[in-house]
């Protein structure tokens, strides 16, 4: 089993320990704790750093920086999900262990909620998240050229927003964009890409309707934060991971945006799991992501494949 797989059956282990007979148990225990007290003693962690302010409300991040890099590490930017008009990047930490284990830096990002202000407000802070960890890379020993930015759900959409977004999107009125704000990719886990599919029609959601409210020109935001708007040739790779019985967002969002993609050729790649729902994936099929993830991560110079995955197309 390669390290990052075995990162995700340690985490595994963590919740199956009841079921575990007594001397397994704590066979288990000792192995798991001695890695947990592993990278708790190789990782600083600084919380609640401010980003930005607006609405009145201080936007900010959690940061996890390895403690003895040999230099400038790459950095995993996480976006939480939650409709836009829940969640909070706290609830989410579980999701960061794999890159940890990687060595990796990580910024675990908060954005302004729909009760704090309306769409496009989440696209626009994230926005200023990306261009806080630029300006501050040598800060912190990050490696700004290899950011690479996910998130679940609303995170995965914003995700793609934040790596896709163009000046001429009119989304940086906050935090101007610079020319060098570009990712080196970006991994999407079932995150919306036509945000007003949700609005109307048979695919609308509550939670889509929620975020844009009752905005007067709301479908026009709705296809200034779509990341189908920002299909072009020159972006970075981008992975999308989504179950096709998605209730929540359907799995077709992550179809099209690959065919999209596809025809103007960028690299990416869609990894779907059959009868998946909105997240929630068995052991194997997590199993198996991973395998995408960190095959997808080595083919584009981020991390080491595992060798079990290494030459896939």
């Amino acid at each position: 089993m390669s390290k990052p797989l075995a990162t995700i059956a340690r985490c595994v282990a963590l919740a199956s320990l009841v079921l575990i007979p007594s001397s397994a148990a704590e066979a288990q225990l000792s192995e798991t704790a001695a890695w947990a007290a592993h990278v708790s003693n190789e990782y600083r962690v600084i919380p609640n750093v401010t980003y930005h302010v607006a609405s009145n409300f201080e936007n900010r991040v959690d940061l996890y920086l390895p403690r003895e890099a040999d230099g400038p590490t790459p950095v995993l930017m996480y976006i939480h999900g939650g409709g836009w008009v829940g969640g909070n990047k706290e609830a989410n930490v579980l999701r960061l262990l794999p890159y940890l284990d990687m060595g990796w830096a990580v910024v675990n990002v908060q954005y302004r909620l729909g009760r704090v202000a309306r769409a496009p407000a989440a696209v626009e802070d994230c926005l200023c998240a990306l261009q806080w960890v630029k300006r501050n890379a040598d800060t912190y020993n990050i490696d700004a050229s290899r950011i690479v930015v996910t998130g679940n759900s609303a995170g995965g959409h914003l995700a793609l927003t934040t790596g896709m977004a163009t000046k001429e999107s009119g989304l940086d009125l906050e935090c101007p964009i610079q020319e060098d704000l570009g990712v080196a990719a970006i991994i999407n886990w079932y995150g919306i890409t036509d945000v007003g599919d949700l609005l109307q029609g048979e695919n609308t959601k509550s939670y889509a309707v929620r975020w844009t409210g009752s905005l007067s020109n709301r479908l026009d935001v709705a296809r200034r934060v779509s990341p189908l708007s920002y299909v072009r040739e020159g972006l970075p790779p981008i992975l999308s991971i989504h179950g096709d019985a998605d209730g929540i967002v359907p799995h077709q969002h992550a179809v099209k945006l690959h065919a999209e993609l596809e025809r103007v050729g960028v690299s990416n790649e869609l990894h779907t799991v059959p009868g998946g729902g909105h997240g929630g994936f068995s052991r194997a099929e997590t199993y198996e992501i991973f395998e995408t993830i960190y095959a997808f991560l080595g083919r584009h110079g981020l991390a080491d494949a595992p060798s079990d995955t290494q030459g896939q197309q």
